[in-house]
Formats: structure tokens, C-alpha cells, sequence
């Protein structure tokens, strides 16, 4: 029998059965209490900690209940068999030992960070007071499976003002993030489908469509983004691409490309294209490219927009045009799905865009990522001997090509990670190993997450180990 060592804090404010319950409960689940070792009688614990002895029973039920304890008739306490418990908590030892592994970089360059500093923190927070005061009871009620009208009304003179995307309420669906989109779209084509998907790409993407049972083909990328004779080839029924900025190669497709795919989508009918569009906003050249959608005449474009790239990864809204050919497959395959994203938040992003308040960020944003994007490129001038610059007229990230045949990515991600920096290589993004092989090593810049103090600070750095 082992002589607990628990120590009682009358003063905490937590009750003292809790106190017991919790210390015994952290010895098994660390392994200092072992299987089947009896643990002290309620009455001599109680005597011991000079407390009621009802305060111990009520701490040993709560173990028993929970399986950490068992009770034996006539013999005492045991303890459980807890070999499962101690493995889970090395698990989660190692775990938190790997993010804070994750965490101990000095910066962190990824492609997918986002700026929060900016963010307009108090308008959200009024917009959300607001909403919970004016709606009442009404907006706890279950909504529209697309999501309420008035926000897709919302989101449909947005995309057409600033993407001249052409579509009417009925045809946009609300979801939480694109990959449940993603994946109700898989339910609404139905199966036996074949997708096309340029190749490096947003894996995710091709993960989901695998999962659903798709056939897939992966097309190689030339400069002006997916390859026409590749696809034509492939047999695939459906091309998904990301032409307004293709992720994470950067390359802005060109008109002449855009309508070639148009063609071929108009050539059969039951071909589209997916257009994820899914960070547009941010185009350093020019003014913004219309979208692909609004030069389909045909309705053979499935167009998907996103505010988590743009505000926030937390709001996890996205939004998908469907054709209206579609529609009714939508009805009979998926519409008896409910929306996944809160009607609350529907609400207070509905206020925030239509009040002019997304407007006025997203310029605030284009100035802010403008100045960075301008500060990563002048660090960068002393690496175009070494390096080619790409990927720098959109998006939130460059591209590095080593100009020297004999470097790997390997070797650049693991100099740079020694030094406390952490880098992307482009292999990250084929489908497969074998496809990731390229002569000349390509490392991913991000610098959304990054102050242009610690932009310098980073380039400094590598231009010391990489120069």
C-alpha cells in the first residue's frame, strides 16, 4: 500500500475532494502509481489528511466511475491496469516537445501566415454587439442549408464588383473553410469523376478529391499554368486551378490560357473547372485580373472565394459559386445538408463587408503586405547571383530557384534551419516524391506574419549562410 503524499490547500477555493481526485488521478496517468497497487483506506486517508471521511469516499467514486480505480469487496482501492494512460501521456510529452520544436525558430517564412496586427478588432467586436442585440432569439434559428440569403446577396455584389463574378443568391453556398466545400462538391458532381490538378499544388485539395473516390491526373505547369496538352490527354472531366495566382508556383495565368481552358470545358458536357480563387486580393502589378467565372458564357465554372486568407484563419467562412446547371444536383445530392458555418457569423461578416468596413481593410492590407513585399525584394538584390526571383507580382510569398545545379533544397532548409530560420522547399507541394525532383533547388519566402524589422533580421541571416 502506498502512503499518499498529498498535500491539501484550504484556502484555493477548490474543493478538497477535487484536490485528491486530481493528485491521484496525475501519480496513475505518470506512472508513480502501478497496476494493481491498493491505495489507503477512505478512513486511514481521511485520518491522514485530518479531514471528513465522506470528502474521501466522494474523491475515490469519482476515480471509479472514471476507471482509474477499481473497488473490491472486503479488500480496498486498486489500481487500474494503466499501461494505455502512461503510453498516451508520453505521447503528448513528445508532442508538446515538438511544438515547441516547432516554435523555437527565429522567424518563420511560411507561405500561409497572415498579418493580425491591422486588424480592426474593435469595429468586429461593436459589429458582434450589435448583431446579438438586433437579432434576438431569431438569429439562434436554424438557417438556410446555403447560408442566409442576406449574406449571399452580400457576397454576390462583392464578387461582381471587385472579381466580375456573374451569379445570383441562389447559386452561392456558405461553408466552413474550403475544405468542407470541397468535399459537399464531391457529393453534388457525384461519382466517377475524373480531376485534372496542376502539379505542385494545394495538396489538401488533391487529398479530398482521392478520398471521395476520384480518379486523378496531375498536369504539369508551364509559364502560363496548367498544361493544355497534358489535359487534353488525361481524360479528365474536371480541371481544378487557382488561375489569379496558382499556389504555391505563383504564376498569374495569362487571358489566352484562361480561354483555351474555357474551350475545353465547353467541348463536353459534363466538364468544369474549378476556380479557387483564394487570395486575389493581394496583386502588386496592375490592377486585380478578372475572374475566370466572369468570362464563362457556358456556366462551366465553379467559383470558390475565402475570408480566411484575406481577415482571418479563425472565421473559417468560405463561400462556392455553382453553375446553375448544378443546382439541381445540389438539391438532390447535398441540400438536405445543414450549413456549417454560424448564422452569428454570418450575420456580423454580412455587416462587415456590406458597411464598407472589408473594403476599407483589404486597402489597408494591399499598403501593409505592398511594404513588405517591397522590403523582401530589396533584401533579396544581393542573392541574384546566386538565386532567380519569381512569384513576386501576387500573393503572399516569393520564390527562390538556386541558379546552381549541385544545391538541394535539403541542404538550404537545413542551413537555414540551424541558423533558427525556418524556409519552404517547393518539393512540399508535388503529389509525389518522384514528381518533386528538379535540378535546381526552389525555396518558398513568405512575409505576411513577418515585421519588416525581422524581414531584415531573416534575409540578413540567410544571405550569411546561403551567400
Amino acid at each position: 500500500m502506498n502512503e499518499l503524499a498529498i498535500t491539501l490547500d484550504m484556502e484555493s477555493g477548490v474543493y478538497l475532494y477535487e484536490q485528491i481526485y486530481q493528485y491521484i488521478k496525475n501519480e496513475i496517468v505518470e506512472g508513480k502509481l502501478s497496476s494493481k497497487e491498493r491505495l489507503p483506506s477512505t478512513r486511514a486517508l481521511a485520518e491522514h489528511l485530518q479531514i471528513a471521511r465522506s470528502t474521501v469516499e466522494l474523491a475515490y467514486e469519482q476515480l471509479v466511475s472514471e476507471g482509474y480505480i477499481e473497488a473490491k469487496p472486503y479488500k480496498g482501492y486498486f489500481i487500474c491496469p494503466v499501461g494505455e494512460l502512461y503510453h498516451l501521456k508520453k505521447e503528448q510529452s513528445v508532442k508538446r516537445e515538438e511544438i515547441k520544436k516547432e516554435n523555437s525558430y527565429l522567424f518563420d517564412l511560411s507561405p500561409n501566415g497572415i498579418e493580425m496586427k491591422a486588424f480592426p478588432f474593435s469595429t468586429w467586436r461593436r459589429i458582434s454587439k450589435n448583431v446579438l442585440a438586433e437579432h434576438q432569439k431569431d438569429i439562434f434559428e436554424p438557417g438556410h442549408p446555403k447560408g442566409d440569403f442576406e449574406f449571399r446577396d452580400t457576397i454576390c455584389r462583392y464578387v461582381y464588383s471587385f472579381r466580375g463574378v456573374n451569379c445570383e443568391p441562389e447559386q452561392i453556398i456558405i461553408g466552413a473553410g474550403n475544405d468542407y466545400l470541397l468535399v459537399l462538391l464531391g457529393k453534388i458532381l457525384g461519382e466517377h469523376q475524373r480531376v485534372a490538378m496542376e502539379n505542385p499544388t494545394y495538396k489538401r485539395a488533391y487529398r479530398i478529391f482521392s478520398s471521395a473516390g476520384y480518379e486523378m491526373s496531375t498536369m504539369p505547369i508551364d509559364k502560363n499554368g496548367m498544361s493544355m496538352e497534358h489535359l487534353r490527354n488525361s481524360q479528365a472531366n474536371i480541371a481544378y486551378i487557382m488561375p489569379s495566382h496558382q499556389f504555391p508556383t505563383g504564376v498569374v495565368m495569362p487571358i489566352g490560357r484562361r480561354m483555351e481552358l474555357l474551350k475545353w470545358a465547353e467541348e463536353a458536357e459534363n466538364r468544369y473547372l474549378i476556380e479557387d480563387d483564394y487570395d486575389s486580393e493581394f496583386r502588386y502589378k496592375g490592377k486585380p485580373i478578372q475572374a475566370l467565372q466572369a468570362w464563362d458564357k457556358k456556366e462551366k465554372v465553379i467559383y470558390m472565394g475565402t475570408f480566411s486568407k484575406s481577415i482571418a484563419p479563425a472565421i473559417r467562412v468560405s463561400f462556392m459559386v455553382l453553375p446553375k446547371p448544378l443546382l439541381e444536383q445540389y438539391e438532390r445530392n447535398a441540400g438536405f445538408l445543414s450549413s456549417t458555418v454560424s448564422r452569428i457569423d454570418q450575420a456580423i461578416l454580412n455587416e462587415f463587408i456590406g458597411a464598407g468596413h472589408y473594403e476599407r481593410y483589404l486597402n489597408k492590407m494591399r499598403k501593409i503586405y505592398r511594404t513588405k513585399h517591397d522590403c523582401l525584394l530589396e533584401c533579396l538584390r544581393p542573392f541574384k547571383n546566386k538565386f532567380h526571383i519569381s512569384g513576386e507580382n501576387a500573393g503572399l510569398h516569393i520564390i527562390l530557384t538556386s541558379r546552381e545545379k549541385g544545391t538541394s533544397e535539403e541542404q538550404l532548409a537545413n542551413t537555414a534551419e540551424d541558423a533558427g530560420i525556418k524556409v519552404y522547399g517547393m518539393s512540399n507541394y508535388f503529389v509525389e516524391e518522384k514528381d518533386a525532383k528538379d535540378e535546381y533547388a526552389k525555396i518558398l519566402l513568405g512575409y505576411a506574419s513577418l515585421s519588416e524589422e525581422e524581414i531584415r533580421n531573416a534575409l540578413l541571416i540567410l544571405q550569411k549562410i546561403w551567400l
